[in-house]
């Protein structure tokens, strides 16, 4: 038997009885006559060899076909949708510039620059990476037209979060280091909002510390965990087979969510890479 292929505007025209109820309203919201309607349906039940619905005074409802039909019906949609908008994305060319602190520059933005060359791969980016301070900073004085940053607590400026995780104190596996009086810590450079939140829980708790290691990047502060010389303040995510939350019994103070958030100028170049981030927000990559 010759195979048939399903009609996706007979397809969208059942989804919307499905969803509206009425064959009427369906009609309204596809753009056709209550008629056409109808024809599509039997058409499609032609096809299948099956009834799809149940019509009764009130409702229209769906039959156990129908209800076998409406998840595929959706996946086919949504499908020929983003296959149109594949060809339909408007053409973006030029420069946008790009900042980060180097955890993300490492962690999120490879993924994001491969979606970026394939989707624009007449766009050119230039990626800066520095401290979450000084990329901030460079968004506010308009040096850059995206920007994507850790952050605790309120945005300090309009922005979208890609994502969050909890903020917590970890250590190596079995270690010792957070039995130490004064507590060591392992800490990012100053205006890291990560650092300002471990110092200030710290504080109010009146706990002793001392920074002893340093690093502008959060894979710095790892190396300092493993080797049980400092505990640090970092998001759970990080947690793995050398590294784990450091024991309730420390009574080391709690801490808030960090988030990962991101910045545009409202350019079309910047506000098409966010949407990718906000699509898309590689939440198995590692901090």
């Amino acid at each position: 038997m010759a195979a048939r292929t399903l009609n996706l505007d007979a397809l969208r025209s059942f989804v919307a009885i499905h969803d509206t109820g009425s064959f009427r309203l369906a009609a309204a919201r596809v753009n056709l006559s209550p008629s056409a309607v109808s024809l599509q349906i039997a058409r499609l039940e032609d096809a299948l060899g099956h009834r799809l619905l149940e019509r009764n005074a009130r409702r229209v409802a769906l039959t156990r076909h129908g209800e076998l039909l409406l998840r595929q019906a959706r996946d086919m949609l949504s499908l020929s949708d983003e296959t149109l908008a594949l060809f339909r994305r408007p053409a973006l060319e030029g420069l946008v510039s790009v900042a980060a602190p180097h955890d993300l520059g490492v962690s999120l933005l490879p993924g994001l620059l491969r979606r970026i060359a394939g989707d624009y791969p007449e766009l050119r980016v230039d990626v800066r990476l520095g401290t979450a301070a000084r990329v901030a900073e460079s968004f506010r004085e308009g040096a850059c037209n995206l920007a994507l940053f850790n952050d605790v607590g309120p945005a300090a400026l309009p922005c979208d979060e890609i994502r969050s995780d909890p903020l917590c104190w970890l250590t190596a596996r079995g270690g010792r280091a957070a039995d130490t009086d004064p507590l060591p810590l392992a800490a990012a450079d100053p205006g890291c909002a990560w650092r300002r939140a471990a110092l200030e829980a710290l504080d109010t708790a009146g706990r002793r510390y001392r920074i002893a290691y340093g690093s502008d990047t959060a894979m710095g502060q790892v190396a300092a965990l493993r080797a049980d010389l400092a505990i640090a303040a970092l998001p759970r995510s990080l947690a793995g087979r050398d590294l784990e939350e450091v024991p309730a019994s420390a009574g080391l103070p709690a801490l808030p969510l960090t988030h990962v958030r991101v910045a545009h100028d409202g350019g079309g170049p910047a506000r098409a890479i966010a949407a990718a981030l906000l699509r898309d927000p590689g939440a198995d990559a590692p901090w």
